[in-house]
């Protein structure tokens, strides 16, 4: 009887078992010789595909990226309602994923779904009317906002135990302890709430950058 045949090793083969790896046990329980036990292969195979457990982390990361919706960018909607749905898909990836997200956080680097999507919010707020430079920071605030609501959680921070918050040292956090059991919600209302508002602000200049005609030929300036 033939014995069966061990699956082919590929790329894809070894940035799924190594983002799985990362998602399970987090950043700390990569290394090449945990990931080759994963995949049942010996060490230096990996070798063929990656030079080094940070080519794999890189991988790993625009693996996540690659994850994020950018039709809206192209299916005519406006720069907001864009910048919206966009935010919203983002999150999410980053969410399903959130011990990446540190690599991620480094910035696209060469990874080229992280540099596809940068292109693409770009793009779309320069095609929209935003100056270059507006067109930038516009990108970082989201990028800010968003990562930062996928480190952690606001809610999942405080303990269940009403004793931890003596009124007499803090007088308002009297119901901080009812915060754990509602996490889900809360951190999804934080979040719309603060996607709007910098929504709001940014359609605020907009309107401010149209009056004035501004222009700006560089992504800094």
């Amino acid at each position: 009887m033939a014995r069966p045949r061990k699956p082919l090793l590929s790329t894809d083969r070894i940035v799924g078992t190594a983002r799985d790896l990362v998602d399970g046990e987090g950043l700390a329980a990569l290394s090449t010789r945990r990931l080759a036990a994963e995949l049942g292969v010996s060490g230096p195979s990996l070798y063929n595909h990656f030079a080094t457990k940070d080519e794999i982390l890189e991988a790993v990361a625009d693996s996540v990226s690659a994850l994020v919706d950018l039709s809206m960018f192209e299916d005519g909607r406006d720069w907001r309602g864009g910048l919206h749905a966009w935010a919203v898909s983002y999150r999410a990836a980053l969410r399903a994923h959130p011990n990446i997200v540190p690599v991620l956080a480094r910035g696209p680097g060469r990874r080229p779904a992280a540099l596809r999507l940068a292109d693409a919010v770009y793009g779309a707020m320069v095609r929209a009317g935003w100056p270059p430079a507006h067109a930038t920071s516009i990108g970082a605030l989201m990028r800010y906002f968003i990562m930062g609501s996928a480190l952690g959680s606001f809610a999942g921070g405080f303990v269940d135990d009403a004793g931890a918050y003596d009124p007499a040292d803090y007088p308002h956090l009297g119901q901080a302890h009812l915060l754990a059991e509602q996490q889900e919600k809360i951190d999804e209302r934080a979040f719309t709430t603060g996607l709007t508002a910098l929504l709001d602000g940014l359609s605020a200049q907009y309107e401010q950058v149209a009056r004035r005609g501004e222009s700006g030929a560089t992504i800094v300036s």
